[in-house]
């Protein structure tokens, strides 16, 4: 028996009273030089229904029961149809990037079935010039967006010559089994004893984290303390419907801000975020007089990690305000680095585990208060959530197929109607943006606000964007 982590545990639970919880990536592709688009994607997807051995994390299921304890655990599916788990789909003729969008947000409002493996492919074809695109989707229990990004990046090359490279699903030569503890309900109780033993060591973690975000509160602005987030149209129930939109910025403009500004790449693309709800909250006349507030996870995963195949979410969060009532970008930049460098020092310092617990009473409230039939006073501890995914550094191919854009597709619940994740790969930054359609049904306007953010960013440090350089 293996038992899910408990902020897996709870992340299922989650799902089962409220949204989806699933994380996504949307990867678009030009087919090889002289290729038929048809015909070539017509073979990938023959391929990738066909026999072969499927990646130990996508082979499996969740599970509770009186045989469990009511201990949500995990077990193998026997029987996998792949015919189910990778579809195609073909867009009308003259299909453009919001044709595109707009089926991948039906497809993301769908529930994955709990019965069955946690993850679904879609091949669509029918964009211009003979491009593609696979929509991957996973339960957020089975693979955080570090270790998706990984499983992704495993089944591209560097090679454009390269034609043996198998599906993302697939099991690789260096995939270590997951370990199998005995199965029975001893083996429930034993690892909930385990747990237990080392809850002394937590709770001092949990304690010195919270002192340190209640004085750090007290004296700087950059630390964001719980409930102090401004009411906002994204902090409500959800329906059932999705928005997704996406984008992408020069590489290197980030990085010529982040020089000039001594700051790094992801504190400069969530000041770009920032700056592109404070324009869109401006133009519809709802920009709080307070800061918004983010909820960033860190990760603790190394690049490398080879026990990736084993540990679903590896991740610590921290509050990060976003500095939406500053006029002025780099003072929003500054305190979004103040703010970020904050909460990597809480996590490292703390770790992860504590950094969870000491923020659920915060979260908790965030995403449950919308669900009553009645309003309160209490205001939201964040507002959305916002986060980075390192990508590929150089150029990848899928079996000769150049790969030209990623773009995360991250979850949104009641609580939190909008997600932000960007994804480095080559020189560019892809921005994902997923949001509830009843509250955000023009999400694809933050796209151009980005790009907008970006260039007030580089007008403000005095960055020449044709060559990243001052004057």
């Amino acid at each position: 028996m293996e038992l899910l982590d408990p902020i897996d545990a709870l992340m299922l639970s989650a799902e089962l009273v409220s949204s989806p919880m699933h994380v996504a990536a949307v990867l678009i592709f030009s087919p090889p030089p002289g290729a038929d688009a048809d015909d070539y994607v017509r073979s990938l997807h023959e391929d990738a229904i066909g026999p072969g051995e499927i990646d130990p994390r996508l082979r499996r299921h969740p599970h509770h029961g009186i045989d469990t304890a009511l201990v949500w655990e995990w077990r193998e599916s026997a029987d996998i149809d792949l015919r189910h788990h990778v579809q195609r789909r073909t867009l009308p003729p003259g299909s453009g990037p919001e044709v595109l969008w707009e089926l991948v947000s039906q497809l993301h409002a769908v529930r994955l079935d709990l019965s069955a493996p946690l993850w679904m492919a879609y091949l669509i074809d029918g964009l211009p010039d003979g491009r593609f695109a696979f929509y991957i989707k996973v339960h957020h229990i089975v693979l955080d967006g570090v270790a998706g990004m990984q499983l992704i990046t495993k089944a591209l090359s560097p090679d454009p010559d390269r034609r043996d490279m198998p599906a993302f699903f697939a099991r690789m030569a260096d995939d270590r089994p997951a370990p199998t503890p005995p199965p029975g309900l001893l083996a429930a109780l034993a690892a909930i004893r385990k747990a237990a033993a080392a809850g002394a060591g937590l709770t001092r973690q949990v304690l010195a984290a919270e002192a340190a975000t209640a004085v750090g509160s007290l004296v700087t602005r950059a630390v964001a303390a719980p409930f102090s987030a401004p009411r906002t149209r994204f902090n409500t129930r959800l329906g059932p419907r999705r928005a997704v939109a996406a984008g992408s910025v020069d590489r290197e403009r980030v990085r010529a801000v982040a020089a000039a500004a001594g700051t790094t790449t992801n504190d400069v693309v969530t000041a770009m975020i920032s700056g592109a709800l404070r324009c869109w909250l401006i133009e519809r006349g709802e920009l709080p007089d307070r800061s918004l507030v983010a909820i960033c996870p860190v990760s603790v995963r190394p690049r490398d990690d080879a026990a990736a195949d084993t540990h679903g979410n590896q991740f610590g969060l921290g509050l990060c305000g976003l500095g939406t009532d500053l006029a002025d970008p780099a003072q929003r930049l500054a305190m979004v680095h103040a703010a970020m460098s904050n909460v990597k020092n809480q996590v490292a310092r703390h770790g992860p585990g504590a950094m969870l617990v000491t923020l659920a009473p915060a979260i908790g409230p965030t995403v449950l208060l919308p669900l009553l039939p009645f309003s309160t006073p209490v205001p939201p501890s964040y507002n959305l959530p916002i986060s980075n995914v390192r990508g590929p550094q150089q150029p990848m191919y899928y079996n000769g197929a150049r790969l030209d854009e990623i773009y995360p597709i991250s979850v949104v619940y009641d609580g939190m109607a909008l997600n932000v994740t960007s994804n480095s790969y080559a020189d560019r930054i892809g921005v994902g943006y997923v949001a509830d359609r009843d509250v955000l049904a023009d999400v694809g306007a933050l796209v151009p606000l980005t790009e907008r953010a970006l260039s007030d960013l580089e007008q403000a440090f005095g960055i020449d964007p044709r060559n990243g350089r001052a004057p």
